[in-house]
């Protein structure tokens, strides 16, 4: 891809790919922020191809981008919850410490789990989606949904049970 196909494509689509990330996020500046690393990836990856066709990859880009953000926030967010409610509840310093101790094996083996399993649990658990809307969402069949979730739970539950 040539600098001034990049500029052209840069030029047509940027405002319109920001609109929708903010849209979607209701932030301005993490729209912008997802919309430039959507143009990044595109320079690094330099796809072949007809450029108008690069309009949907760019959006498909932005909207994984956006639901990766998402979920992180989210995650970050129920962290910060649980450990406000532990601190309620008066857990003994051995009860905090296990607790801890899930708590690291847990995010260990959400980091070693294969990114499409832990996508699917992530979306799952986190957004609270239903798997038809997770197989909308992801391009896959309900099916697919099921079996990835299946095999997610089964490492947990295989990393987590002592």
């Amino acid at each position: 891809m040539t600098p001034e196909v990049f500029k052209t494509l840069f030029d047509a689509y940027f405002d319109a790919l920001r609109n929708y990330l903010y849209y979607r996020s209701g932030n301005k500046e993490l729209a912008t922020d997802i919309a430039q690393e959507c143009f990044l990836r595109l320079w690094e990856k330099q796809p072949k191809g007809d450029p108008d066709k690069l309009k949907g990859l760019l959006f498909k880009v932005g909207h994984d981008f956006f639901i990766s953000k998402y979920r992180h926030a989210k995650v970050v967010e129920n962290f910060v919850l649980m450990s406000r409610s532990d601190a309620q509840l008066g857990l003994s310093p051995e009860e905090e410490f296990q607790y801890k101790e899930l708590e690291r094996k847990y995010q260990q083996v959400l980091r070693r789990m294969p990114e499409k399993l832990r996508v699917v649990f992530l979306m799952s658990r986190t957004e609270e989606l239903k798997y038809r809307e997770i197989a909308e969402r992801l391009g896959i069949s309900v099916k697919a949904v099921e079996k990835r979730m299946t095999k997610a739970l089964a490492i947990l539950k295989e990393a987590l049970v002592y």
